[in-house]
């Protein structure tokens, strides 16, 4: 089921209620406090969901409870916007279990990355709810603040109509397009591909960031993506941090020659990913990418 009309959240305001999920590794409540703390310092009472602190080896608990919490927290008319806690690995596990329907009927603010770029994707595909690549709790209190008060900024309509983001990179592909926002962590992009969960990349300007994949590996994913075809109908791309992926010069030469015959704009420096800084991009909205003024602009409302 793939729904064609986009649905724009509502914004969250003060007083919401914030809910909190795991729904991929386990976290501890020592390493919550903080990011909690700054939550409900802003004016937002927070819900844990019951299971956040379960643990089953490299899981927060079984498939079932973590699907438990993350429907809950959708069916639940308290909840304004739903956090999620950390990532690591398991959201992959809840795609083909998920009601998207009710997700769809009970539209909210849905927020993390990394191993969440899958929830990500499939929910604003399966429903067009638009979702928020951006920070989660457990980095909130660790990494720059500012990730914490651009989310909010962004989810609570304090932001301007127009926002506009520096790219402190370099263009590797000059130009200038237009398109929607998708993507995120691009491990999770190639393990998507090929399902029902993998996004129309039609016109698409296309978000990267990874951490801890060697050259060789980051040249392996960016390959599987153009095999699949994946890349060929892209707008254009801005990549964000690639924490630990071999020597940057090297990185982006692989990178400048993978997709230089895209004939698309394609940047570096996005501020988004598993370093300090995290700002967060709503998924499915258009934005104008111009690798010449090196910035990315939103270009239409993310909430309601």
């Amino acid at each position: 089921m793939r729904m064609a009309r986009r649905i724009l959240p509502p914004r969250l305001e003060p007083g919401n209620r914030v809910g909190v999920v795991a729904p991929a590794g386990p976290v501890d409540e020592s390493e919550l406090t903080g990011g909690l703390s700054m939550i409900e310092s802003a004016g937002f009472p927070v819900r844990v969901a019951a299971h956040v602190y379960d643990r089953k080896g490299y899981l927060a608990g079984e498939d079932e409870t973590r699907l438990q919490d993350l429907q809950g927290m959708f069916l639940d008319p308290r909840i304004r916007a739903v956090f999620c806690a950390r990532g690591g690995y398991g959201s992959l596990r809840l795609l083909d279990k998920l009601d998207y329907r009710a997700i769809r009927d009970n539209p909210k603010i849905f927020a993390g990355f990394s191993d969440i770029t899958a929830l990500l994707l499939a929910i604003h595909e399966q429903t067009g709810l638009i979702t928020f690549h951006g920070p989660m709790v457990r980095d909130l209190g660790t990494k720059s603040p500012k990730n914490w008060t651009d989310l909010l900024r962004l989810v609570s309509g304090e932001t301007p109509s127009t926002v506009q983001w520096g790219l402190h990179g370099r263009a590797l592909v000059p130009g200038a397009a237009e398109g929607r926002l998708t993507g995120g962590n691009l491990s999770l992009m190639c393990h998507l591909a090929g399902t029902p969960y993998f996004p129309d990349m039609a016109g698409r300007i296309l978000l990267l960031e990874d951490t801890g994949e060697t050259l060789y590996r980051m040249d392996r994913m960016l390959t599987h993506l153009q095999l699949t075809g994946g890349l060929e109908k892209l707008a254009g791309i801005a990549i964000g941090d690639l924490i630990g992926c071999g020597d940057r010069g090297a990185l982006e030469a692989m990178i400048a020659q993978t997709v230089s015959p895209l004939g698309i704009p394609v940047a570096t420096g996005l501020p988004m990913g598993h370093g300090l800084r995290n700002r967060a991009f709503p998924i499915g909205i258009k934005a104008r990418l111009d690798t010449r003024a090196m910035t990315l602009t939103l270009l239409e409302r993310w909430t309601a």
